[in-house]
């Protein structure tokens, strides 16, 4: 490892570099006020395992996740999802929250071992499940809300996990295809929008290589190169299927939800920061849409990680090849880019190299830096700097051939100790984030919708309950799980309500109203305790009194008796 106090000394070298870096140009920092097309959607998301809850009941099978969290291999906090916000139970609440907040569309996933208990279709689908989805979906179609679903949000079915190895075995592309076409057979009538993974390079990282996430492998510098490979067979094999026996008939779009964050070069007028930036993207978002839009990995990748090997002194490439065959079969598997967005940092070359062996991150070469001006929010990773946004989507769009975009997550956090419901600083990060996406469309970028992260405060995977991304407030505390609206629910509602930014006065008197709202909720909070003991005392009190009331009766009934005998 390289000594401490090289390290120490490249940093004290590299940031007087950020803030010499180029700022925000003044169409960046100026704000457009402007609405969006007609017909843009909008919408908030979530996914199966963070919210349902009900891990075990009406069928339902394992997923990794319930194996990873009940086993003990997750760090602290040691959290589970086996209520979650207890959503399986909630539905119509939830549904009149996503009224409430007048969105067009609801981005949520299924869960495939609640459809499939051991993942294989073949030996048993679960008629409670496919039930209560579909009873979902058509909730949702009636209160005017379109289904956004993606079918693999991270909860694989244990039973393959443990049989096959998961996403390591090829026959892992075969069991994904029967279950999405079981998905389309039975909700496709109804279902329009399909997701057929959602980011799975954090599912592959953190799942395969750093065990931070289910199934907790860390097979370094292999595990995740072969699982990205079965995961992008598997949606190009999934879309294929819909292609040739469903769309005719359904005339649906099938499409994948990748997440990347912005990196942009220390100095614009060095070359190796320029290629550094360039690189980190095509790790990034390149990794899984280059194959579906192109028909193979980025070249950078193929060269870094080709090099990488055989400094290791290993023959062949950790990344593995496709045929030419299958570079034809996936080139073009996608009707529309799913892209989730949440941050940006500064990047420059790597000068030394690492010694800690085969990684995602070490075969990247890169090194990340964040302006100290930039807004902190509730995670430790994440920044609000919004014109990351803007660029990101124009490289989206020049980088896969104007692509239709469907903005599937955006979002900021905020930690469990902030229970505050007057949340402004989630207000400035959407009024920013939209705004550089409206400015995105300006300059031509093809945004079809806005999926904002997410719906509830919810279980978010390695940090339990302690990060809330929610525009509902979720009290886990409390048996029924009471959801209460933030400040943003008001002004992401007028955004929806107005499409976008009419003129300064009106989005200022948005804030406004939100933060006059919020006051009251946060009353409503500190009332809870007192409500809940009430409704205790009420549970114990009153059935206890009421049995003394009857025993005391019968006993004077019985001396009346006696005396009158």
């Amino acid at each position: 490892m390289k000594p401490v106090w090289v390290i120490i000394l490249g940093w004290i070298v590299l940031v007087p570099r950020v803030g010499a870096a180029r700022r925000g140009t003044p169409e960046e920092a100026a704000f457009y006020n402007g609405t969006f097309p007609p017909g843009f959607s909008w919408g908030v998301g979530s996914s199966a395992y963070q919210t349902e809850g009900a891990w075990d009941q009406d069928g339902k099978g394992p997923s990794i996740w319930d194996a990873f969290t009940h086993g003990g291999r997750r760090q602290v906090p040691a959290d589970t999802a086996d209520a979650a916000c207890d959503s399986y139970y909630k539905v119509q609440e939830d549904i009149a929250l996503l009224k409430e907040l007048q969105v067009s569309h609801y981005r949520f996933s299924l869960s495939w071992p609640r459809l499939l208990p051991t993942g294989v279709r073949a030996e048993q689908v679960n008629k409670r499940g496919m039930e209560f989805y579909s009873d979902f979906i058509d909730a949702l179609l009636e209160s005017n809300i379109t289904p956004v679903v993606t079918l693999h949000h991270w909860d694989l079915p244990q039973t393959l996990q443990v049989t096959y190895g998961g996403w390591q075995n090829s026959s892992m592309t075969r069991y994904f295809r029967d279950y999405a076409d079981l998905c389309f057979e039975v909700f496709g009538d109804r279902v329009k929008h399909w997701l057929m993974f959602s980011d799975p390079r954090t599912m592959v990282e953190k799942g395969c290589e750093a065990g931070l996430h289910a199934p907790g492998l860390r097979l370094q510098g292999t595990g995740l190169c072969m699982a990205a490979h079965r995961v992008i067979k598997a949606h190009a094999q999934a879309w294929h299927s819909y292609n040739n026996t469903w769309r005719s008939k359904q005339q649906g779009q099938v499409g994948i939800s990748l997440n990347c964050d912005w990196r942009e070069p220390v100095d614009t007028n060095n070359p190796d920061d320029i290629e550094a930036a360039e690189r980190y993207l095509q790790f990034c978002l390149g990794w899984f849409a280059n194959p579906i839009y192109a028909g193979d990995y980025p070249q950078v990748m193929k060269d870094y990680i080709g090099m990488k090997s055989a400094e290791r002194g290993l023959e062949t490439s950790r990344l593995p090849t496709f045929s030419l065959q299958e570079k034809s079969y996936l080139k073009g598997t996608s009707d529309f880019l799913g892209l989730g967005h949440f941050t940006t940092r500064y990047i420059t070359q790597r000068k030394y190299s690492s010694l800690q062996g085969p990684s995602y991150q070490n075969d990247r070469d890169l090194v990340e830096l964040v302006d100290p001006n930039w807004p902190e929010l509730g995670s430790s990773w994440l920044y609000s700097v919004p014109w990351g946004f803007r660029r990101l989507l124009n490289f989206a769009q020049t980088q896969y051939g104007d692509p239709p975009i469907l903005v599937t997550e955006n979002g900021a956090s905020q930690k469990l100790h902030c229970t505050q419901f007057c949340d402004e600083w989630r207000i400035q990060y959407l009024k920013g984030y939209i705004n550089e996406m409206l400015k995105a469309i300006k300059d031509g970028v093809n945004i079809r919708g806005y999926t904002s992260w997410s719906l509830l405060d919810k279980f978010e995977w390695e940090k339990g309950y302690a990060d809330r991304y929610g525009f509902y407030h979720v009290d886990f505390n409390v048996r029924h799980k009471p959801r209460y609206p933030k400040a943003s629910v008001q002004y992401y509602k007028e955004i929806i309500t107005a499409n976008g930014f009419p003129n300064p006065r009106e989005v200022e008197s948005w804030h406004l109203q939100a933060l006059e709202t919020c006051s009251i909720n946060n009353q409503m909070l500190a009332t809870e305790p007192l409500l809940r003991h009430m409704h205790v005392a009420s549970e114990i009190v009153a059935p206890t009194v009421c049995a003394l009331s009857i025993l005391i009766a019968a006993l004077l009934l019985t001396l009346l008796f006696r005396s009158c005998s």
